[in-house]
């Protein structure tokens, strides 16, 4: 009946059954629990200090919320979809346990603050995790490019051989964009560590609260400053998923990098066992599934900003019901990215690289191709004139099926008087790496000084 429900003294007819189940949120928020329970034992202990409910109460809640905490990590709790969420799950049994004083718990409170208050403290422990997690996989590639830090490959313009590049440079790039994702992350934090609680349903409370030592018991850097912003804003949940989905982005192109280096067609890295699988019908079949299913779930925590974005674009302030839908996309979002986040690292760890195929696939397609058009800039040549001379000679490379390292000196000099007998160690592969030696460039000088960077800086 609505009568034995905790708000239910203005109602006099029961909950549709089905309207029970469908506007229950405790199949899924029952996650928050610890978080809801640590925010309570927070509340509780201002209340008391503020003289708002007597120190026998306190002692008795924060008791007895323990025991709560003990049953339900034990797997002895048993939630209910009548009691609707975690919150009220967890106060009617505190009620059933310690009588009048569980009810006083509530005092100056609502659920409106109370969900914006554990959602918080929920994102602000998984960031952490997320963090750690970044990590891991930034470790993973460091790992390679220190293993095979003088391995050549080609880099590429249009999925077409452009210039070589060293694979632990490429390994770097990845870094970088984990870098940016992990700033995002902690810049995230900054405006999800704000606390909400003592908000109200949405005009605050006319008891005598102390919200800034609730947010020093819990660890938040400051209070909301707007009652009606501190129970509608989910600005720092869609925050996370927007960085969450760019990570995603990143680990899908590395994922589809991974894949195509797999192939028989580039051989350019093996994936261990331990993170393919094989055909039912083809023996010979070893698929990478792991960076197809992380490119497939880059979708998945896309449509889950979406959703969140959706359910947001037009609700009036304050809290509405529709605002329970803000759960299951933060939560899938933050499960789908730390599962690939995990998954990655050990399997990036464990790749094997093939030198001798990245190097042979670095000569070919005429790669270096600019360093011979710099060759005669660097002989007086305009640019533009270098690179139309040099544009010519792969042409004739083209028509007469050799590479640039094959032509003669004679050859050569039918495309620009400017060469010498010099240009044939200008254009070896490891000339045209080391000559890039500005900052960012794939010299292994310069890489060797960014992996150590990047080394320093964790």
């Amino acid at each position: 009946m609505s009568k034995d429900k905790l708000w239910g003294g203005r109602f006099t007819q029961p909950t549709d059954k089905f309207v029970e189940e469908f506007t229950a949120s405790i199949n899924f928020d029952k996650r928050l629990y610890h978080q809801d329970i640590r925010g309570s034992i927070a509340h509780a202990t201002m209340l008391g200090r503020q003289g708002i409910i007597p120190q026998e109460d306190v002692e008795a809640i924060v008791a007895g919320l323990k025991e709560i905490l003990a049953s339900i990590e034990a797997g002895n709790f048993d939630f209910s979809v009548s009691l609707e969420d975690i919150h009220m799950n967890i106060e009617a049994r505190l009620s059933e346990r310690i009588g009048d004083a569980g009810k006083r718990l509530h005092t100056g409170r609502s659920r409106n603050d109370q969900v914006a208050l554990d959602i918080r403290l929920y994102l602000r422990d998984e960031l952490e995790e997320i963090d750690g997690y970044i990590e891991r996989l930034i470790d993973s590639l460091l790992f390679q490019a220190e293993e095979n830090l003088s391995v050549v490959m080609p880099g590429f313009t249009h999925l077409q051989t452009a210039q070589p590049i060293l694979f632990s440079h490429h390994m770097l790039a990845y870094l970088e964009m984990l870098k940016r994702d992990q700033g995002r992350m902690r810049d995230c934090l900054k405006r999800v560590n704000v606390m909400p609680l003592g908000a109200g349903a949405l005009a605050g409370t006319t008891f005598p609260i102390d919200r800034e030592y609730v947010a020093e018991l819990l660890g938040f850097s400051e209070v909301t400053r707007n009652s009606l912003d501190s129970v509608s804003d989910r600005d720092f949940a869609l925050e996370f998923c927007a960085a969450c989905s760019i990570l995603m982005m990143h680990l899908s192109r590395f994922s589809e990098e991974l894949i195509l280096w797999s192939t028989s067609e580039f051989k350019f890295v093996e994936l261990s066992d331990s993170f393919c699988t094989g055909s039912s019908i083809m023996p010979q079949k070893k698929n990478p599934d792991v960076p197809e299913l992380v490119r497939g779930k880059t979708g998945r925590v896309y449509g889950n900003l979406m959703s969140l974005l959706t359910v947001m674009k037009s609700l009036p302030l304050a809290y509405n019901k529709d605002m329970q839908e803000d759960k299951e996309p933060l939560f899938d979002t933050i499960d789908t990215v730390k599962g690939c986040l995990k998954v990655f690292a050990d399997m990036v760890r464990e790749m094997r690289v093939d030198p001798a195929r990245m190097l042979k696939a670095a000569g070919a397609g005429f790669s270096t191709a600019t360093d011979v058009a710099d060759y005669l800039v660097r002989k007086g040549a305009p640019f533009r004139d270098a690179h139309e001379a040099v544009g010519k000679a792969v042409r004739y490379c083209i028509e007469n099926e050799m590479e640039l390292d094959e032509l003669t000196l004679t050859e050569w000099q039918l495309f620009s008087y400017r060469f010498e007998d010099d240009i044939f160690a200008a254009i070896t592969i490891d000339a045209s790496v080391n000559a890039r030696l500005a900052t960012g460039g794939t010299a292994l000088e310069r890489v060797q000084a960014e992996i150590a960077r990047a080394r320093e800086g964790r």
